[in-house]
């Protein structure tokens, strides 16, 4: 399976963007889908995750409320909605499978990483 992230961009404070995670290859293995960001200097961390069935949603404390993951069924792509964007959202977001579904936060459970989109939030 490779992923493909995309949607990435500059927008002002206050605004709003979508990311889109492309899943290709064999994809009949369940997996959880999350999204990472990383910002310069700083650890990566987690953002949101959704459980294969689409019923279990997980944010990250500090998007909750203004981000949303989401996906239509599991052969389509997954996406995050991103609202009232702050200029510490800015990093480098990365979408992450894995194999065991568990909606993990921890990215070293994660089996497979696609390249990440830049989000810059410019104040």
């Amino acid at each position: 399976v490779q992923l493909q992230a995309s949607g990435g961009g500059l927008v002002q404070a206050g605004g709003s963007l979508m990311l889109s995670c492309a899943a290709s290859g064999s994809t009949f293995r369940r997996y959880t889908l999350a999204w990472f960001r990383q910002a310069p200097g700083k650890e990566r961390e987690f953002v949101a995750a959704i459980s294969w069935s689409g019923f279990s949603r997980y944010y990250g404390d500090s998007v909750k409320g203004r981000f949303t993951i989401s996906r239509v069924n599991a052969k389509n792509p997954v996406y995050l909605q991103m609202n009232t964007l702050k200029p510490e959202d800015t990093a480098v977001y990365y979408c992450a499978a894995d194999w065991a579904n568990t909606g993990s936060s921890v990215g070293s459970e994660y089996d497979i990483w696609g390249q990440g989109t830049l989000v810059t939030v410019s104040s």
